[in-house]
């Protein structure tokens, strides 16, 4: 039998809360449900709540009884934020989180480059905020609890499954024994050492790196900004990298490249950690500050993925889908925009609004997304962690040039994680005015969020089905287009339309007042009006300098397909 370990995890900040196993009733057999998500990590949870918000219900499986240990996660992009603010834990992760957008690197004791993310008004958000894991997952537990639609059972621990044409049948240890439970569909958001990856005896493709890094969470009080902070070969670690974050609680993240040859086991012995964090603290100008540990660990950087992210009736999301470096803050604010994409796809399809070739975009879409980002990281990790000696003088010399040449320094860009853009799903509609455009978001883009009033914006406005944005439309919706978007909700799928640039118009769902064109210029349309269409995920799947309901049709045909 399963047993869970239940002491509350150490830390000196954050208190850890034990959660009662969820255990089966004796000699009772478990109804088949349409989603089992195994793992509660942050794209299992924000998974689980997406589909709830498409009225899907889900039991998440945790074979822990805590949240995860150590900060691990702790910067969160403006678009993993607008995600978060979908699912409801966005306010909290604001009021409890650090927010910042400058990045500087420092090479010889001199500040070679600085980067300052955009950030203007028409952004909720800004660019990045610190927190640490635990409170991101506390916040999504708490989501997940007030949701009816959401089974949580943690002390659950998935030991098998056995895959069949329409569904799969999960075997689960427990604290009082075992038991099956069949499902419609499973999510495998079972984390980097993914059981379930296993048990199908599925490969990561691509490659690993051979240096490791020691993350470090301290408490110190240091007056430094809220500003990463990254160190190219310093005195007391040479040839390799140090980073700097501020987090909550007076908790600062120190994340250095071990030297060749020495391992892990070595790395994480007290001694040794104290002899680096105090070398660190010396070389930031704060020398014998007295500081306590709260967690440490080892990782090293890899750029894997899986080459499809379904099998059969498992479909992988997160780290258990693909494994991403840290550099550029990648892997948490990935695993989000996985989650929200799987969340409504296989909702439409649990509800038999679309047909399965629905998830094959899902996976088509996502690996395109990890191999985006796995060619970016892969820039990143060779120059923080140069793989050859050919790499190594490439970097030696870009540092060495640095000193005195600007043109160089913007090498030391850390490229950041962003919204991927759909631009190839054969979600997008092929008969659109996209190419028409000059500016605004692309077919495939991320929406651009925009200021409506002192703490309201238009993204506050939109999500949770499909959005058919009309600008500057007259006192009514054509009837024709209010037709066709009604044969669509006859269908069962959520569309709300919104008027742009006119006060009242009937027909709309909501509308906002554009005087000064604003709104328009954001999305780049010209005076005479236009159209979008957003799908669930907010990701635009068509964009129109004219609209008729032909065009709409066509386009809704295309983003459902049967």
């Amino acid at each position: 039998m399963h047993q869970p370990d239940a002491t509350p995890r150490h830390s000196i900040y954050y208190r850890y809360q034990v959660h009662a196993p969820w255990l089966p009733a004796a000699g009772s057999a478990q109804p088949r449900v349409p989603v089992v998500i195994v793992g509660s990590g942050p794209a299992g949870m924000v998974t689980a709540l997406e589909l709830a918000r498409h009225g899907v219900p889900s039991v998440v499986l945790e074979s822990e009884l805590q949240v995860s240990l150590g900060s691990r996660a702790i910067v969160f992009t403006r678009r993993s934020m607008e995600i978060l603010q979908q699912v409801g834990v966005a306010a909290r992760m604001t009021e409890a989180g650090l927010p910042w957008r400058n990045g500087n690197s420092f090479y010889r004791g001199q500040r070679v480059f600085r980067m300052a993310a955009p950030h203007d008004p028409d952004d909720r958000f800004f660019p990045m905020l610190n927190i640490q894991q635990q409170s991101l997952e506390e916040f999504l537990v708490d989501a997940c609890k007030a949701q009816p639609l959401i089974d949580f059972r943690w002390g659950n621990k998935v030991t098998a499954i056995a895959q069949h044409a329409d569904h799969a049948v999960l075997t689960v240890d427990t604290p009082a024994g075992d038991y099956t439970l069949p499902a419609d569909w499973v999510v495998a958001a079972d984390g980097g050492r993914s059981p379930l990856r296993s048990m199908l005896d599925l490969k990561l493709e691509g490659a690993s790196y051979e240096g490791f890094f020691v993350i470090a969470d301290i408490r110190v009080d240091l007056p430094l900004p809220t500003e990463r902070l990254a160190f190219f070969d310093p005195d007391w670690n040479p040839g390799n990298t140090v980073l700097m974050h501020r987090e909550p609680h007076g908790i600062w993240r120190v994340d250095y490249q071990l030297p060749t040859g020495e391992t892990p086991e070595q790395a994480l012995k007290p001694e040794s950690l104290k002899a680096r964090i105090d070398a660190t603290l010396a070389m930031v100008g704060h020398a014998g500050a007295p500081w306590e540990m709260d967690w440490a660990s080892v990782y090293s950087a890899r750029t894997l993925t899986l080459p499809d992210y379904r099998s059969g009736r498992v479909l992988f999301t997160g780290d258990a889908a693909h494994l991403l470096p840290i550099f550029g803050v990648r892997g948490a604010n990935t695993a989000f925009q996985d989650a929200q994409s799987l969340g409504w796809h296989l909702a439409h399809v649990v509800k038999g609004l679309a047909g399965e070739r629905l998830l094959a975009n899902y996976s088509a879409e996502r690996v395109g997304a990890a191999r985006e980002i796995i060619d970016e990281a892969g820039k990143s990790t060779r120059f923080m962690t140069p793989p050859t000696r050919g790499f190594q003088l490439l970097r030696d010399a870009v540092l060495s040039l640095s000193l005195q040449h600007d043109f160089v320094r913007p090498l030391y860009h850390w490229r950041t994680s962003r919204p991927h853009e759909y631009t190839h799903s054969m979600l997008n509609a092929t008969g659109d005015d996209d190419g028409l455009f000059t500016a605004g978001p692309a077919r495939g883009a991320p929406p651009r969020n925009v200021r409506l009033g002192a703490d309201d914006f238009l993204l506050d406005h939109l999500g949770g089905g499909f959005e058919l944005l009309l600008f500057n439309p007259a006192g009514a919706v054509p009837a024709p287009l209010l037709a066709e978007v009604d044969a669509v909700r006859a269908r069962g799928v959520a569309v709300r339309i919104t008027a742009i640039g006119t006060a009242a118009v009937q027909g709309a769902d909501q509308c906002f007042a554009d005087a000064d064109g604003h709104v328009r210029a954001r999305y780049g349309v010209p005076g005479s009006g236009g159209a979008y269409l957003l799908r669930p995920d907010q990701h635009v799947c068509a964009r129109w300098l004219t609209l008729d309901a032909t065009r709409l049709r066509a386009a809704f045909a295309q983003a459902l397909p049967q």
